[in-house]
């Protein structure tokens, strides 16, 4: 007796269903340097104009176990907004103009509703970044993923001019820190948030799910907004590590970045998962404790790049200077 492909647990016509979804949602985020549409082997687009010396910035992310709660609550509408901000703004940071994103989703029994609601959350994402979603690949995997479980990877690639690009290296001593404030927890730190929130405290899903599906925030207008606005000498994306680890990744040895946590907000999530017994050095060390981007500016330029981060839809705050150190690049809590 015959068998077929759908009988081992692979449903093409499921998947030839979903590309045909997620056509139109594709399509509003298309740019003019897009070459064809949907559908090739690869995805086609042109080096924008205008560029004198083009560099290629790329990079790719993952949204970790925030999964689990999507998984948990059957919502899955803003996940792939969470997919497109770790990857641009990873790119942005470097003063890279996100361009293109692709994006890989596998699940070991395809769902297309599931599906489109992830990719029209990527389209909502790519929207926000100005990049256009040009391909991807998604993946039925039978006897691989647990029932009502998937998997996401994204990858964005950006161009910025040689001349403009962010490297932290001219940020010196006396530069001040500006804070662009987050929404929550982004999508870090969750295998400790779950663990806090959901074993330690034992409250019901129910009661935290929006604050842990609130989508990461998207910074690339900002990130460019500030580029017009003044001179912007280096910017850190707040993800894994926190703000312990991140912004010493823009730092020369040296030199010490000095935050004052009075001068910003802080999500009342974070507040729940340290009464839930984190200490303060580890909480800083896994989440981004209300700052999702940091960026350096000399003194002078401080409030026009607030203001043309506030038009660009951020909460800015000054949140702190850069000093001089001994040995490696790092971080201080005032």
């Amino acid at each position: 007796m015959a068998i077929t492909y759908r009988e081992a647990g692979v449903d093409i016509d499921a998947g030839d269903e979903l590309v045909e979804r997620i056509k139109p949602h594709a399509a509003r985020t298309m740019r003019p340097e897009v070459i064809g549409g949907l559908g090739g082997f690869g995805g086609l687009f042109a080096v924008p104009k205008g560029y004198v010396e083009p560099v290629l910035v790329s990079g790719t992310d993952g949204v970790g176990t925030k999964l689990k709660v999507a998984f948990a609550t059957g919502r899955h509408d803003t996940i792939g907004i969470d997919l497109v901000a770790m990857c641009v703004n990873d790119i942005a940071v470097a003063g890279a103009e996100p361009l293109f994103f692709l994006d890989y989703f596998a699940s070991g029994k395809l769902d297309v509703k599931v599906g489109e609601a992830i990719v029209a959350g990527i389209a909502d994402g790519c929207r926000q970044a100005g990049c256009a979603l040009i391909g991807g690949e998604t993946a039925e995997l039978p006897g691989f993923y647990s029932g009502g479980e998937y998997d996401l990877a994204g990858f964005a690639v950006g161009v910025v001019e040689r001349s403009k690009i962010l490297d932290g290296a001219r940020i010196a001593p006396g530069d001040r820190v500006i804070g662009l404030a987050s929404s929550g927890l982004h999508s870090n730190g969750y295998s400790l948030a779950r663990k806090v929130l959901l074993e330690k405290l034992a409250l019901p899903l129910s009661e935290v799910a929006d604050d842990l599906l609130r989508p990461t925030r998207i910074y690339v207008r900002a990130i460019r907004a500030a580029m017009q606005a003044g001179d912007l000498r280096g910017a850190a994306h707040i993800t894994g590590g926190g703000l312990v680890e991140n912004p010493p990744r823009i730092l020369r040895d040296g030199l010490v970045m000095r935050l004052d946590e009075r001068a910003w907000p802080e999500p009342p999530i974070f507040r729940r998962i340290a009464e839930g017994g984190v200490e303060r050095a580890e909480m800083r060390r896994a989440f981004n404790v209300g700052l999702g981007l940091v960026m350096v500016v000399p003194p002078a330029d401080v409030e026009r790049v607030r203001a043309a981060c506030d038009a660009a839809g951020e909460k800015s705050f000054l949140v702190g200077e850069i000093a001089t150190g001994e040995g490696p690049a790092r971080v201080e809590f005032a």
